[in-house]
């Protein structure tokens, strides 16, 4: 799949010295959702700022859809539509005219049919004469979405586009950002919720204290770095895991009747057999077994903390 962003070398100080960005480089294939996890401060705005022409790097280039940013401004700009964190509109303003507005901002013609279009994508058509300020929180969220996608942009970035709204609108927030995919947009998203990137995003990319530590295939990343347990509920309790099974590092439960082993499904599967034969030669008898895998959340904090996933 081609890339449609092309990040390279991409470093960011500010004028107090604080660096806020570290030699990044990033390809973002065309048409898919990729997920930029971090922590506060980590460097995620920063980046979907300068890509959109909002900050200005201290070295390294970015492309988008062939265009530099910098050299070729408002081509690689009207590429790129961009939904930030804070809600920031005109209130006094009506759906129809914020969202024709932003079309015009970027030098579109008018087309009346485009902007229905996108405002019944977004359930926003019945609003479309209401004021923004009498809108809900998450109606208002889903006017800048309307803003964003107003000229028709390829890449579609999205800060924090669930901060703030309930369980269900973001539910409903995920499947439209599925149908916005399916349409041939490329969705970048920066997320505090865990959940929302493994819901998702096709690749996923974790920034800490500026620099970019992994890019991966979800399913890749979790397989990779993700830990396995298997769970055996024995027949009879047991006092002390024995010293024959010492090598395979046995959590024995409180009450000695189970036996957990932690392992890595890449690096260890193959182990397994060899646990369940050991067992029995030491005349352990289990009734059930079950097994169990890290979430999303356990590998990224591993990650930051500078584990390596093996949490």
């Amino acid at each position: 799949m081609p890339n449609i962003i092309s990040i390279q070398h991409l470093t960011k100080t500010y004028a107090s010295g604080f660096q806020a960005l570290k030699d990044v480089n990033l390809d973002i294939r065309r048409g898919e959702i990729f997920a930029l996890l971090g922590p506060n401060g980590a460097g995620k705005t920063t980046l979907i700022g300068i890509v959109c022409g909002l900050v200005n790097a201290t070295s390294g280039s970015v492309t988008a859809d062939g265009h530099d940013i910098v050299r070729e401004f408002r081509a690689a700009r009207a590429k790129i539509g961009l939904v930030p964190q804070e809600l920031a509109t005109d209130m006094f303003e009506t759906v129809w005219s914020t969202v024709s507005f932003s079309r015009g901002m970027f030098g579109k013609p008018k087309n009346p049919a485009h902007i229905e279009k996108v405002l019944r994508s977004l359930s926003l058509w019945d609003k479309r004469d209401n004021k923004i300020q009498t809108l809900s929180g998450g109606m208002k969220r889903r006017v800048l979405i309307a803003k964003a996608l107003s000229h028709e942009p390829q890449i579609l970035f999205l800060d924090e586009p669930t901060a703030g709204v309930d369980v269900e609108l973001r539910k409903e927030m995920w499947q439209l950002v599925r149908e916005l995919r399916a349409t041939g947009v490329t969705v970048i998203l920066t997320t505090h919720y865990i959940e929302e990137a493994e819901e998702m995003a096709d690749r996923i990319g974790v920034i800490n204290k500026g620099e970019l530590i992994l890019v991966e295939d979800k399913a890749v990343l979790m397989g990779r770095l993700g830990k396995k347990q298997l769970v055996l509920l024995l027949h009879q309790p047991l006092a002390a895991v024995p010293d024959a099974l010492a090598g395979y590092h046995l959590e024995l439960g409180k009450d000695g009747t189970q036996l957990t082993y932690t392992f890595h499904a890449e690096r260890e599967q193959s182990r397994i057999s060899a646990l369940l034969t050991d067992l029995a030669a030491q005349g352990i008898d289990f009734k059930d077994l079950q097994t169990q895998e890290s979430s999303l959340e356990e590998i990224f904090v591993g990650l930051v903390s500078g584990n390596g996933g093996a949490a």
